[in-house]
């Protein structure tokens, strides 16, 4: 059979244009093809969250499919399998399905529901959908096929080691009712690593079971949520048929009946999947909620110059403002380290002092605080009046501020609510500090973008005379180190001290990350890249006792 994956990137909520990217690739691939693919829930757009409790967002998906099944009839020789939710039309439970639809001449041929409803980290589906009350097969052109959804595959042991997460295993089910052909529709969210997991889940899958896997993935990014892509067509024995690209839109038409390819598949290198991963959620972000421009404060350190090369990669140079925003403590090599790193990128560099404004402040504020000594109040003045310099630029020309605080700062509070915290995007809050240095050698592997002397350079706020990251924070490698563990891994304090790690350290470590956590809910959305970021994939109460 020759099928068609559709690898492309809805936007969430625009049934319409969804409807008809849906329908224009009928239109462009039917003459060639038995049966075109398109990602989990692609009417709609994934992840829709609350948008699937308003009535008329599901009357306007029910439209669009019976458009879609009325287009149909115009290419009686192909098929169309892709995601949407459907009402159950049950007076119990959500009233919803996470829905494929296999359409063909006018007619659904199968509505397949969701079975295994994901609950854990970003997921939380079954607040929306009910789990299907059965699966079955279904005969095609004299193919059996066997339809999953996303997580109905991803019920294996070597996934869940310390728990089975379910009880029903959907694929074993197909494959008992004699699926001779394995389809799989994704919305799979990014994060390092989780390509080769991927892979090898779906090859264990068609080696199993001695039947080629079809596994179409979303690709695109939405809020938060960055999708990869990777999907793939695999033979009866696991080998790769046809890999798609990662990160980009791309269509393609594999016949099931040849042979894989051995070696076809190879996995991409890590710091380049995750630069690519920013570049698409900046520039998804940006053109899904309206803005075509990007302003960034730029410090004169490796932080802000990562973002500003990642936004001028997804919006062009002539779209990028750098502003650099000199203090009292400010080093004239940053505000020329800034001044480089805008024209080696081609955007656009002011320079917004502030010395002046502070001294405002300081004199207003001097009587109140007569007879207290200079302190972080200080110096989170200077970062705060950068963030409203910043947000003025936004009001007044529409551009979103893209803030620049990586994991590491978010993680201990090294940031200002209300200052360098401001902006629309966090574009590097799932970005570790040792991450953001390995992201500059890659943006510079072909010759200076980011200055040197950025990169060598002491991580410093310049908020005092002299100052430095590590008279605070321990070293980054070190710190990098623990908060890894504590916050993606879940070990405890006993746990890190049993690793090796300080005590005192570790104990200053996981007080710190608790004591900030009213700061990152009040943070901008941040882009996920790692397998547990700050944001709705971690939900922590404010008002608690601390373990610490």
């Amino acid at each position: 059979m020759k099928i068609t994956i559709a690898q492309l990137n809805p936007v969430v909520g625009d049934i319409e244009g969804n409807m008809a990217r849906l329908i224009d690739t009928l239109s462009h691939y039917s003459c060639d093809t038995d049966l075109i693919v398109f990602p989990e829930l692609f009417l709609a757009g994934y992840p829709p969250r609350d948008l699937l409790e308003r009535d008329s967002f599901i009357n306007k998906i029910r439209l669009a499919i019976d458009k879609i099944v009325v287009e149909s009839v115009k290419f009686p020789e192909t098929g169309l399998l892709f995601g949407a939710p459907i009402t159950s039309g049950e007076n119990t439970g959500k009233g919803l399905y996470n829905s494929a639809l296999l359409v063909y001449q006018g007619r659904i041929l199968l509505s397949q529901h969701k079975s295994l409803l994901p609950t854990y980290d970003v997921f939380d589906e079954a607040r929306y959908f009910d789990p299907a009350p059965s699966i079955q097969t279904i005969p095609f052109k004299g193919e059996t096929l066997g339809i999953s959804i996303c997580e109905d595959a991803w019920n294996d042991p070597e996934l869940w080691p310390k728990r089975k997460m379910y009880a029903f295993d959907p694929i074993e089910e197909l494959a008992v009712q004699g699926a001779n052909l394995l389809i799989n529709i994704s919305a799979s969210p990014f994060y390092v690593g989780k390509e080769e997991i991927r892979y090898r889940l779906i090859q264990n899958h068609a080696r199993k079971y001695e039947v080629p896997f079809i596994y179409v993935n979303q690709v695109g990014a939405n809020d938060e949520l960055i999708f990869d892509g990777r999907s793939i067509a695999l033979d009866k024995k696991g080998e790769p048929l046809l890999v798609c690209k990662a990160f980009q839109e791309e269509i393609k038409t594999v016949d099931t009946g040849e042979k894989g390819i051995p070696g076809l598949y190879k996995p991409q290198e890590k710091i380049e999947a995750v630069y690519q991963a920013l570049v698409l959620g900046v520039r998804d972000y940006m053109k899904k909620s309206g803005f075509k421009k990007a302003v960034i404060g730029l410090s004169g350190g490796i932080d802000s110059a990562l973002v500003c090369c990642i936004a001028k990669e997804a919006v062009g140079a002539e779209n990028v403002l750098g502003i650099s925003m000199p203090s009292p403590y400010s080093s004239r090599g940053s505000m020329e380290d800034s001044r480089k790193l805008a024209a080696n990128l081609g955007v656009e560099f002011r320079v917004v002092p502030i010395t002046g404004i502070y001294q405002a402040y300081l004199d207003t504020l001097k009587k109140h605080f007569a007879g207290r000594e200079a302190d972080t109040t200080e110096e989170n003045i200077q970062a705060r009046i950068r963030g409203n310099i910043l947000m003025a630029f936004s009001n007044k020309f529409g551009y979103l501020v893209l803030s620049t605080g990586n994991k590491s700062e978010m993680a201990v509070g090294y940031c200002t609510l209300y200052g360098d915290m401001s902006g629309g995007l966090s574009v590097i809050s799932d970005v570790p500090k040792t991450m953001v240095y390995e992201l500059a050698k890659f943006i510079n592997r072909h010759g200076e973008i980011i200055p040197q002397e950025i990169i060598d350079k002491a991580p410093s706020a310049e908020l005092r005379p002299n100052q430095t990251d590590q008279d605070t924070l321990p070293p980054y490698p070190y710190l990098d180190k623990i908060l890894q563990l504590y916050i993606e891994e879940g070990y405890g304090a006993q746990d890190l001290v049993e690793e090796g790690f300080d005590p005192e350290t570790v104990k200053w470590v996981i007080k710190t990350v608790e004591k900030n956590e009213y700061k990152r809910r009040q943070a901008a959305p941040g882009l996920k890249v790692n397998t547990k970021a700050f944001g709705i994939g971690r939900r922590i109460p404010l008002a608690a006792k601390r373990d610490s």
